[in-house]
């Protein structure tokens, strides 16, 4: 296999009824346990790399580029997407970099606003092939940068599809970020109206807070895109505590990273065959 469109990916799995995986890579560790997942449950992934990441590296290229590598090396299709990229300069240079998609997130801006500048972002990025997600109503969490309880409205997505040209669209339906508890509610029939209305595939942020029952519930009710973050740092953060509570002197990094990633591709393992068995 090679690197892989997301469209191909997301497509597909749409039109078969099933959701995709998308997780978030923080380190290399991420990247590598999420392929051996996807590989492990002989499913597609798409491997995410979010702006709030790019923050704490740096810069995009160095982590882009070795997440880029996974992909390419993988048995399973791979995609690999910027998420959440506040600034069209951003996702402007994860697409020359390879990045097959990017999730442009203008949401918190008023509806006018967010699609001029989504429009815009979109035009550029579809011209250089790559896919584009975008988000309308606002997701909660991550520290109060998105406001809880904004829902997404059927008529206006369907419209802001239209007007700004993008190729999914992110739906506020009852998720919030960061959740380390799987007690969020979705609004079912939201989600199903949502997906009347809407012409392109639906992608559910804050899926880490959601029931496993539920996101295969979501998937039916139509969702496709499936993204995941807190559940495997989650597993990745347990591993690392119990390794080195298990030897207080440890002090080789690869000797408590190596029980984190195993425990973030058995969760990615896991999740994979859950929104893919239809």
């Amino acid at each position: 296999m090679t690197l892989a469109p997301t469209g191909a990916i997301v497509e597909e799995a749409r039109a078969a009824g099933r959701g995709v995986g998308a997780f978030n890579v923080v380190q290399l560790e991420h990247a590598e346990a999420i392929v051996a997942g996807a590989e492990a449950a002989g499913a597609p992934v798409i491997l995410q790399i979010s702006h709030n990441c790019v923050r704490y590296h740096g810069s995009l290229e160095p982590l882009g580029a070795a997440t880029l590598a996974a992909a390419r090396q993988a048995a399973v299709p791979v995609a690999v997407h910027l998420d959440h990229a506040e600034t069209a300069e951003l996702a402007l240079a994860a697409v020359e970099l390879g990045f097959t998609s990017v999730m442009f997130d203008a949401s918190s801006l008023p509806y006018d606003d967010n699609v001029a500048a989504t429009r815009e972002v979109a035009t550029a990025c579809r011209a250089r092939g790559a896919w584009v997600e975008a988000e309308l109503g606002e997701i909660g969490g991550k520290g109060g940068a998105h406001r809880p309880g904004v829902r997404t409205d059927p008529e206006e997505a369907a419209a802001f599809v239209e007007a700004t040209g993008v190729d999914a669209l992110a739906v506020a339906v009852g998720t919030s970020h960061a959740m380390v508890t799987q007690k969020a509610t979705l609004d079912f029939d939201l989600i199903a109206a949502l997906r009347k209305s809407v012409p392109v595939p639906l992608v559910l942020h804050g899926s880490s807070g959601v029931p496993d029952a539920d996101l295969v519930r979501a998937v039916d009710a139509g969702l496709t895109k499936i993204n995941i973050a807190t559940r495997l740092n989650t597993a990745f953060t347990r591993a690392v505590r119990a390794a080195l509570a298990a030897d207080p002197d440890l002090v080789d990094p690869r000797r408590y990273l190596a029980p984190a990633r195993d425990a973030v591709t058995a969760e990615v393992t896991a999740l994979l065959r859950l929104l893919t068995c239809r």
